[in-house]
């Protein structure tokens, strides 16, 4: 009998591209996977919930999805991830466009889901607080130069501006034996990227005690892993073993993304974080003294409740002290269920917008200035292929994370594959970008 066919739409962050990965390892054993949505039998969204404007997004793409009963082979449409696990019961029933409403877990029941869907005339919800762990090998969906690598779930930060407790639930880590095998079986990754809502507490949940520079080492020692990028740490847990860990281990990429979303007192009590403008600076200054060339990321929430004009030039201060080699910015989106939605001072959109404008201009001036002092020098560059517009080969350096920072265009006289190493001198510089030539 023919296998049907199955194509995947992820959405939203690195950590759900990681279940949509293991959803697929799943699947793989009952039904042949294509990339061609219109010749799928079965179509999975795999949505996020975040933010507003990615609930937008998932209905979209739910619709457009949709359309392909009439227009292709479809027959089946599966919605799971953060969107029916935050709102199923206002979807069970309303979101007719679903034959199957699946949650954040119990993955490994997918394909009997999809036959009883088959089996039934009516729409089946299964979302619950099951297990989102599988043992099924993991198909990676990202470039052959990278991967990622989601070392927990759940966050017990209690950010007032953000819902993930309340979908994805408390921190829960993997335990380590389960992630070094689910490391190993990835086959050859020249760049492996840690990824968790706060990658830092890693471990806290399982033994009492911050577990993630054992966890490095240990992944460190594993043959197929060329390098190792730690994303999302929180900073008041970056303790002195994870720095003597960054600096000491070669594989270990000499970059910390470190979100820390304002800079002002006032501002960062309504939001429910710890530290300090001062404390943060602090921290920079440690960094780039124990580790030589550190490149530090963060990102920034604008227009956040009570954020008045002074408390933004404050953020700006910061940005300027801080030289961040990189930074991301976001408009405060009102999250109903937040407690930060119920705080007085909300600001109008065409003030969140303004700010975050003015954010990014400043940036970009400090992006490039970090950027120059690289200007003939030479890096190492993992290309990630050829760039058919930019016409030359594309890769990033330690100092850019994947999908977030910005990219290498370098040219070669020889043929560079997706993965490969080389070595690059850099001739020129944008706002985030680096040039240069193959030598």
């Amino acid at each position: 009998m023919k296998q049907k066919k199955v194509g995947v739409i992820s959405l939203g962050c690195d950590k759900n591209r990681v279940d949509t990965e293991k959803m697929l390892g799943i699947l793989r054993e009952h039904y042949e996977l294509t990339n061609e949505l219109s010749e799928a039998e079965i179509v999975i969204v795999n949505t996020c919930a975040f933010l507003e404007s990615a609930r937008r997004e998932a209905i979209e793409e739910i619709l457009a999805a949709d359309r392909m009963r009439s227009e292709g082979k479809l027959e089946k449409l599966v919605v799971t991830g953060c969107l029916p696990q935050r709102f199923a019961s206002e979807l069970e029933g309303a979101l007719t466009e679903a034959d199957l409403l699946l949650g954040i877990s119990d993955y490994e029941k997918l394909p009997a889901l999809i036959e009883e869907s088959y089996r039934e005339n009516r729409q089946i919800s299964a979302v619950g607080g099951g297990n989102c762990e599988t043992n099924a090998a993991r198909v990676l969906t990202t470039p052959a130069a990278y991967a990622y690598l989601k070392i927990a779930d759940g966050c017990c930060n209690h950010c007032t501006y953000c819902l993930i407790p309340k979908i994805r639930g408390a921190y829960r880590s993997v335990p380590e034996a389960a992630l070094i095998e689910e490391a190993a079986g990835l086959g050859e990754i020249p760049e492996l990227v840690l990824v968790a809502q706060d990658i830092t507490r890693y471990g806290e949940d399982l033994t009492g005690e911050k577990r993630l520079p054992a966890l490095i080492r240990a992944l460190a020692a594993l043959d197929n892993i060329g390098s190792i990028r730690l994303l999302y740490c929180y900073p008041d847990c970056i303790t002195d073993e994870l720095v003597k860990t960054v600096r000491d281990l070669p594989k270990v990429v000499k970059y910390l993304d470190i979100p820390l979303q304002h800079a002002d007192p006032g501002v960062l009590k309504r939001m429910n974080r710890q530290g300090s403008a001062e404390e943060y600076l602090a921290l920079f200054e440690k960094l780039r003294s124990e580790i030589p060339g550190i490149a530090l990321r963060s990102t920034f929430i604008a227009g956040f409740p009570g954020e008045t004009e002074e408390a933004f030039a404050a953020l700006c201060g910061f940005l300027r002290a801080a030289k961040l080699d990189n930074a991301g910015f976001f408009a405060y989106s009102r999250e109903p269920g937040t407690a930060a939605a119920k705080l007085p001072g909300q600001i109008l959109k065409r003030v969140k917008q303004k700010r975050v404008r003015a954010l990014y201009d400043l940036q970009r001036g400090i992006s490039r200035a970090r950027n120059a002092a690289y200007v003939g020098k030479t890096l190492s560059v993992l290309a990630e292929g050829f760039d058919s517009e930019a016409l030359s080969y594309v890769g990033r350096c330690y100092r850019q994370a994947p999908e977030i920072d910005g990219s290498v265009f370098f040219a070669s006289s020889e043929e560079v594959k997706a993965g490969e190493r080389v070595r690059v001198k850099i001739t020129d510089c944008g706002d985030y970008d680096l040039y240069g030539e193959r030598i």
